[in-house]
This record gives structure tokens, sequence and C-alpha cells, in this order.
């Protein structure tokens, strides 16, 4: 097994799999054959694989994740084969376990990015949109299907969507259930960027890896600054006031030495995130 890959149960057959190499992390939803939609097994596994991460966060091993789908999917939504609509609580699948997942994503602190291929739809549009940055292939589909159930968008796609595209292009999604291309979803702002079709996994490590090689508390510093303004509406004068804070913190870390003693060298930079 490679060194960073974490073991499986004995006898099981694992659907989440979290492999790190210098310092990026990579989770893989592998349920191909369900387009890597989630079941509730599939949920846990990836609640559990999150705990991971979180504890390798902060010891310092994971200093960037990238969440991705095995087969050409990234993840269709939740599993709902088997369902019945009559006997259970919708709202309470939602608390208790999918929104947990969109919740502990963004509030990692180090820099997360989605590698996206084929479906993001559903939850698997939240879970996206929940990451810092996000990469998709050209031909990738990503929406919210969920008028052709007639539920609500759920898994924070309310704000997610709102805040990358606006109101009137979220209600579009929402009302017509129409499905961006990767190519679209770039054009309208609700992810990072559109890269070739099959390229998203290995052009997001490679930018994950950078990113893990960059000063990471001050990114830290900057993702924690902009929830905080998110949520509390800050006024401009209070965000000055929040960054000075930030930046005399940055300047009695490692990492701000070194970036001014690279500079002034004219050498590169080497960031411990400390």
């Amino acid at each position: 097994m490679p060194s960073g890959t974490t073991p499986p149960e004995p006898g099981a057959s694992p659907v989440v799999s979290l492999t790190v190499e210098a310092g990026a992390a990579v989770l893989t939803l592998d349920r191909p054959a369900r387009h890597n939609a989630l079941d509730l097994d599939a949920a846990a596994e990836l609640a559990d694989a999150l705990s991971d991460v979180e504890a390798r966060t902060g010891s310092g091993e994971v200093r960037a994740l990238v969440l991705t789908g095995a087969g050409g999917a990234f993840c269709a939504g939740r599993d709902i084969s088997g369902v019945d609509p009559a006997a259970e609580d919708a709202g309470a699948v939602l608390e208790e376990v999918f929104n947990p997942l969109v919740q502990r994503l963004t509030d990692l602190s180090v820099p997360t990015l989605a590698a996206v291929e084929g479906p993001a739809l559903g939850v698997g549009l939240g879970l996206a949109l929940a990451c810092d940055l996000v990469l998709a292939g050209e031909d990738a589909k990503l929406g919210s299907p969920f008028a052709r159930l007639g539920a609500v968008l759920d898994s924070g796609g309310h704000l997610l969507l709102t805040e990358r595209v606006g109101r009137a292009r979220a209600l579009e999604l929402i009302y017509t259930a129409r499905l961006l291309s990767g190519t679209e979803a770039a054009a309208w702002g609700l992810i990072t960027r559109a890269v070739a079709p099959g390229t998203a996994l290995p052009e997001t490590r490679q930018l994950a890896g950078a990113l893990a090689a960059g000063p990471t508390a001050a990114f830290t510093a900057s993702k924690r600054l902009l929830a905080r303004i998110r949520d509390e509406a800050l006024p401009l004068p209070e965000v000055l006031s929040l960054e000075a804070q930030a930046q005399r913190e940055a300047s009695r870390s490692a990492d701000y030495r070194e970036g001014f003693a690279a500079f002034q060298a004219k050498r590169v930079p080497v960031f411990t995130g400390s």
C-alpha cells in the first residue's frame, strides 16, 4: 500500500480513499457504477475520511486537499435508488448526514480544490462548491436537477450558487434544472477554470501541490477572513482592521520572514506553513 494511504477495514470494499503526497491530499469517491452517488454508507465513509484529513491538517501533514471522483464522474448526488420518499424524513437525512459533510469541507483550514469530470449534481454540486477552487473538464455537467424531482435545492446550494453566479442565475438553474458544461460554468464564474476533458485531476493535483508548498498559514488567515466577511456582512472599515490584525500575526511567522529573505536574495522561498 502506498505511503500515506488510509487502509480499508478488513474485509471491506471501501468507496472512499485518501492518499497524501508532499502535503497534498487526494480524497477520491469510488462508486463509478453509480457515478459516485452517495448512499448512507458511502456518506459515512466520506465523513470518516474527512476526520482523517482534519487530523492530518492539524499535524501539518496535509496542507492542501483535492476532492475528486473515480471513473470519469465527480458525484451524481445522493443515491436515491430504493429510497421510499414517504418513509423517510428528508430533512433529517440532510441535517444528520449530508449537511455536516458540506460544512466540514467548508471549514477545513487548508486550501481545498475540487477536480470535476462528468456529473456534479445535487450534493455532488454542494461538495464541489464547498471547495475553495473548482477545476472541471470542459464537458463536465454541473447543476441542480431537483426541479425534476419536486425537491428543493440543498447542500448549501442557495448560498454557494448565489455567491458565485448571483441570484438571477442561481434561480435560473433552480427553476429550469439546467445543467452547465464545464465551459459554461467557467464563463458564468461558477467554477475556477475549465480544462481539457480527462485532465481535471492532474491539473488540480499540480495546483494543489503548488499551494501545499506555499505559505499555508497565510492562506488559512485569508480563508477565515473571507468566511467572516461573508457570514457577518462586515463593512470595509472592519475588514481593513481585521486585515491589519491578520498581517500583524503573519509577520511573526517563519514563512513571513522566509518570504522577505527570499525576495531580497532573489531566490525561491521555501515555506513550511509555520
